[in-house]
């Protein structure tokens, strides 16, 4: 039995888990935040935290034996470096949002949409790189000018757990999310860095799936590591026919698939996975914000609400949600509001308006799933992620309105599992042992099951209740047929509503 480690550099800390290499077993872990002031949340930090946070998490031999690291990294992080190697600047982080004019100035700039998706795949958003570098260029002329070469967070914590050698290096999976990095081509755009920057830099080489970034001076194996997303599907084993819808207070809805894909409407954004092959993904602007804004309104909280939904019927007498309350981005409607229809004498109950809640949010969803679909991405099962997908009318009305399987994995650090995952497998192709083409078969037991059957969990699965929910009232989705009616009312109200709002999809 050998022993990795996935170490995940996120926004608030650092999480690092030690796998068996054959199985995936966790067999140690740790965690320390990065030390920034109470109650903020930073748009950029000195990197050298990210180390210290390391070093914490790290403590009490929680690495001890191991044989190989992968990193996870934040994605759309930005690290700006002088000709020695040298930070300009602190690390700009995802969550920072100032560069929303220089996003739409640059889409403005290569044709709209429809030309950033033809070079790269993707539209600029403001937490992108190269948005980030406009944003520079603009606002802090001088450090800019300075800038030799950039980096994301994870090619700069794979480069000083190396030593700092002269060559550096990313991935295509983290690659694919700095707007000048193309998954269809596999290339940089260096025309769009300049068009951002204003100047050409150095960048670093995309190593392949399995391809270590090298060994430390202890000769400890570093895999090439990845974006936390793509580590975090690897961590949950996704393949073709896999989907993530993730609930958090917007949605993001991702799925393995073969090609990259060019959305000239750039509804898709076309990111690479951390296996070779593509992940194409959608936002939605309105997820569990849209449970926690009734739940207020309804005087009780996410679990008042599920209990208050499954209360009521499929259909909530009529009661539909558009749930656009902070416009939306799909379908493009970022001036919209929502909108609440069907209001009758026998709608009008708490219970009705809870359920208009959840199916309001999961029809957004399943919308997004939809447009995957329309675009040829199969979609065989739904893994359901977040602390929403807990709730047992999230459990019971999800597989029916999704059309398909629906997994809710157990809570664990998927993301460090997945880059674990990934140094077992850096590891196995330097030893000979595990071909480069796949990673390793890692099984990840206790997942929940949900039969869009009829709502109940499916055969095999860990834990459940009885038909139509797992809270067993019977209220639950109500199976394929119901969940379908549910969906035609939905659109039906939304076609009323917005006309055409998929017509160009």
């Amino acid at each position: 039995m050998g022993k990795v480690a996935g170490i995940d550099s996120s926004t608030a800390g650092t999480t690092v888990v030690v796998c068996d290499s054959d199985t995936g077993e966790v067999l140690r872990q740790g965690y320390a935040p990065h030390e920034v002031p109470d109650g903020e949340k930073p748009t950029e930090i000195d990197p050298q935290e990210w180390l210290l946070s390391l070093g914490e998490a790290a403590k009490g031999g929680v690495l001890e034996g191991v044989q190989a690291i992968g990193i996870s990294g934040q994605q759309h992080g930005l690290l700006a470096l002088d000709a020695g190697g040298v930070t300009v600047r602190p690390a700009l982080l995802r969550g920072d949002k100032r560069a929303q004019v220089q996003a739409a100035d640059l889409t403005q700039e290569l044709g709209g949409p429809a030309g950033w998706a033809e070079a790269v795949g993707a539209q600029p958003q403001a937490a992108y790189p190269v948005a980030k570098l406009r944003w520079l260029a603009q606002h802090e002329p001088a450090a800019a000018k300075r800038i030799a070469e950039v980096l994301l967070p994870h090619d700069w914590l794979v480069w000083q757990l190396l030593g700092q050698p002269t060559r550096r290096t990313t991935d295509r999976g983290d690659a694919s999310g700095t707007g000048y990095w193309s998954a269809a081509t596999g290339d940089y755009r260096e025309d769009l860095i300049e068009l951002a920057l204003g100047h050409q830099v150095a960048l670093p080489d995309v190593l392949a799936p399995a391809e270590p970034a090298g060994q430390t001076p202890e000769g400890l194996l570093i895999s090439a590591g990845t974006g936390d997303n793509m580590a975090a599907a690897l961590g949950l084993g996704l393949g073709p026919g896999d989907a993530v819808v993730s609930l958090g207070a917007a949605g993001t809805v991702f799925a393995v698939h073969h090609e990259a894909l060019k959305d000239p409407t750039a509804t898709v954004t076309a990111f690479a996975d951390a296996t070779g092959r593509h992940l194409p993904v959608v936002q939605v602007r309105n997820a569990v914000r849209t449970l926690r804004a009734t739940a207020e309104l309804l005087g009780t909280d996410l679990a008042g609400l599920s209990e208050l939904a499954l209360q009521s019927t499929p259909g909530a007498y009529g009661l539909v949600l558009l749930p656009y309350l902070e416009g939306e981005r799909t379908p493009d409607l970022p001036h919209t509001a929502g909108t609440l229809s069907g209001l009758r004498r026998d709608s009008m109950k708490r219970e009705h308006l809870a359920r208009a809640a959840f199916e309001g949010m999961l029809c957004g969803l399943a919308d997004a799933l939809d447009v995957l679909r329309i675009k040829g991405v199969e979609v065989h099962r739904v893994f359901l992620l977040g602390a929403a997908a807990e709730l047992p009318a999230v459990q019971a009305l999800a597989p029916a309105l999704f059309g398909t399987l629906v997994v809710v994995p157990p809570p664990a650090e998927y993301a460090a599992i997945g880059a674990a995952r990934q140094a077992a497998w850096s590891l196995g192709a330097v030893l000979g042992s595990q071909s480069q083409s796949e990673p390793p078969h890692w099984s990840r037991p206790g997942a929940l099951l949900l039969d869009p059957a009829d709502g109940a969990p499916a055969e095999g699965a860990e834990h459940g209740g009885g038909p139509g929910g797992p809270d067993g009232t019977g209220n639950g989705g109500g199976g394929t047929a119901v969940g379908s009616a549910v969906r035609q009312q939905y659109t039906a109200v939304r076609e009323q509503t917005h006309p055409g709002a998929f017509a160009s999809l």
